[in-house]
């Protein structure tokens, strides 16, 4: 059903119009709210007192003085109204809350779907287009290991592993969204287009951009830093050295989301973005979709505790006193530990790998360690 933003279509003509103001973006286009108040102010204010706001200029204060992006934003009420969309400005409180930490998130999202975004749970699953078998069985595999996580799968509904993503997750039931590097007069690649129309009714379609915009080329960076900001975890499956998942992961990382990959065969075109991503300390690597769920603490399984003369049994000096350092001051990174420890970072890094083997000290988000 639609719905106006919880305000009434006055306001969205707004702004829809500050999304319009050439040259303006996010993070000014925010500043510009916060200062006057409201998009409708913005759009009422004195030139003088507009040209004063940082990084609005002589030029822009014309272009919002001109009022022509107005007429553009009543045009594409009429469409989004016609077509059943719904306009999320960044103050709605059904905008993903996840992408409000992240300075350059969009002040307008369109979207099309049943599926809320602010689940407590939601992972972005990209890859190349040109996926191989592999990449495809590895994707499905780990959704099925993460069907009872209660998870919102996010995806480019690009060819290949965004594609199988998106695909999988209806088959188990998990609901998925597409964002899309376009408007939603149109799908891209045309081909997934039956695809889409099957995530409307369990997931949906997410957008920035208006009616009438193309699916170019520079639009899909713009489209990932979406994808990596909305998700709490972002999985790259497939990937050569450049492309669109690398670029994905690169922003998840900026925006302190955490990334996974997944290994493949050495000297494979396919393996080498997820092989770079591990090596750089850029992903952790994953092998299923258990492990993915043991490092982001979705995994709900309880662990039976150990009495303290089994826990030290066969663990070595260095591991007791890891055990016993993260038991006193409670989740440390690894950092922390070494300065508490005084071991060797080397020392300290194997001593944390052979703990989490023998179910010991767990991993969290962050790259914090916890008994």
């Amino acid at each position: 059903m639609f719905i106006f933003d919880a305000m009434s279509g006055n306001d969205l003509i707004y702004q829809i119009g500050v999304t319009l103001i050439k040259g303006v973006g996010a993070v000014n286009g925010k500043k510009l709210v916060a200062y006057c108040g409201s998009p409708e102010a913005v759009f009422k204010e004195g030139a003088a007192a507009l040209s004063k706001i940082p990084g609005i200029g002589a030029a822009k204060v014309r272009l919002i003085r001109s009022q022509k992006v107005l007429q553009r934003a009543e045009s594409e009420i009429e469409f989004i109204t016609k077509y059943n969309i719904q306009p999320l400005f960044y103050t709605n409180p059904a905008y993903p809350s996840r992408l409000l930490n992240c300075e350059d998130g969009p002040l307008m999202l369109y979207y099309k779907g049943k599926a809320q975004m602010n689940t407590a749970r939601t992972v972005a699953v990209v890859g190349t287009r040109r996926a191989t078998n592999y990449g495809k069985a590895k994707c499905e595999e780990i959704l099925s290991d993460l069907q009872t996580k209660n998870i919102l799968v996010v995806s480019g509904l690009a060819y290949g592993i965004d594609s199988c993503a998106h695909r999988r997750s209806l088959e188990l039931g998990i609901n998925t969204i597409g964002v899309l590097g376009h408007g939603l007069d149109r799908i891209y690649p045309a081909q997934n287009k039956k695809l889409a129309g099957r995530m409307v009714d369990q997931g949906g379609l997410l957008t920035e951009f208006m009616s009438g915009t193309n699916p170019d080329r520079e639009n899909f960076p713009k489209r990932n830093r979406i994808v990596a900001g909305m998700v709490d975890a972002v999985l790259v499956v497939e990937s050569d050295r450049k492309g669109g998942a690398l670029i994905t992961a690169g922003i998840a990382n900026s925006y302190n989301r955490d990334v996974f990959s997944v290994p493949g065969r050495v000297g494979d075109d396919n393996s080498r973005g997820c092989h770079f991503l591990i090596k750089t300390n850029r992903a952790a690597l994953i092998e299923n979709g258990n492990d993915l769920a043991y490092f982001m603490g979705w995994d709900d399984v309880k662990v039976e505790k150990k009495s303290q003369q089994e826990l030290f049994v066969d663990l070595t000096s260095e591991e007791k006193l890891i055990m016993e350092t993260i038991r006193e001051y409670g989740e440390l990174a690894i950092d922390q530990i070494t300065l508490k420890t005084k071991l060797s970072t080397s020392k300290v890094a194997a001593s944390l790998l052979n703990l989490e083997f023998e179910g010991l000290v767990k991993s969290l988000p962050g790259k914090l360690y916890a008994v």
